[in-house]
């Protein structure tokens, strides 16, 4: 997916736990016809471990998963296809790191009230993520700043309205 400048372009969805990151990023990347990586699957699994038993990530366990997201990064604006990517991406620290690739990023935080989010993870099945944690990703959350490439959308509504209004800020109204 070519960028402004002509290079690939990477898109990172981001958000809390539960906002629709996988969903709407797997419905972009698909739309787009670029590769899609889940990013909870580059987690090792003493983290899933980890959050799984109620206790959340300090940035000493997220330092091999954000390598691993940064080497993947780099790779996708390398390819000449570009990609999308699911990411909590919940602090300004990351997404720096992430822009230290070079890349043409693009991110895509799917701002989500906690209330909302809390009856999302309650509904869910198969995931590692507990509600208890919600909290934590809260706490440390630094919403996406004007200084940064990309757009917050509410992320309250149905996936493929998200999908659309992320579309439109990416690739203009006519998406």
């Amino acid at each position: 997916m070519p960028g402004p400048d002509g290079g690939s372009r990477v898109v990172v969805v981001m958000g809390v736990s539960a906002s629709g990151k996988s969903t709407v990023g797997a419905r972009l990347a698909q739309r787009l016809g670029v590769p899609f990586l889940e990013g909870d699957d580059l987690h090792p699994a003493a983290n899933r471990a980890k959050m799984a038993s109620g206790r959340p990530l300090d940035d000493a366990d997220r330092r091999p998963w954000l390598a691993a997201l940064t080497e993947w990064i780099r790779a996708a604006a390398s390819n000449g296809h570009g990609g999308v990517a699911s990411c909590s991406a919940l602090k300004r620290a990351y997404r720096d790191q992430f822009r230290r690739t070079g890349a043409d990023l693009w991110f895509v935080y799917l701002a989500l009230d906690r209330e909302a989010a809390a009856e999302r993870i309650v509904r869910r099945t198969g995931h590692f993520m507990p509600p208890e944690l919600l909290d934590s990703q809260y706490a440390v959350l630094d919403p996406l700043q004007p200084d940064e490439p990309g757009v917050t959308i509410d992320a309250s509504g149905d996936p493929a309205g998200v999908m659309r209004a992320a579309l439109r800020a990416m690739c203009g109204p006519e998406h």
